[in-house]
């Protein structure tokens, strides 16, 4: 996917004891802007902020979409609102969960692995 040009909505997936995630949502953001896409939303989950996740931390909420169903709603209206022309994932993204989240999403979902791979002229995957 060719990101010149493109208005990218940013998410991120986050461990509770990961204390710079806003640096590494920044960092992305720099990444993305560097090859021409334009950033016009962020959207974050943290897992094992309630007593309930910290035993799941290392696992993702949703085996299909990474995320829990309420954060996927909440991306699916914020990508709506700002006409994102995709989403591009901080975290990386399974074959299923990049399928899924397209198709909910009405945009390409990718991870920014896969932005870099493109990037060097390799493959995806």
């Amino acid at each position: 996917m060719e990101l010149a040009g493109a208005d990218v909505l940013l998410v991120g997936y986050f461990s509770a004891k990961e204390r710079n995630f806003v640096g590494i949502m920044d960092a992305a953001a720099a990444e993305l802007t560097a090859r021409g896409a334009r950033i016009v939303g962020r959207t974050v989950q943290r897992r094992g902020v309630s007593g309930g996740g910290v035993g799941k931390m290392a696992l993702p909420y949703s085996s299909r979409t990474l995320l829990s169903s309420g954060k996927v709603r909440e991306l699916a209206a914020v990508r709506a609102a700002t006409d994102a022309d995709a989403v591009v994932f901080v975290a990386p993204l399974t074959e299923h969960q990049r399928r899924v989240l397209t198709e909910t999403l009405g945009r390409p979902a990718v991870s920014l692995f896969e932005v870099r791979r493109r990037a060097e002229g390799l493959p995806a995957r």
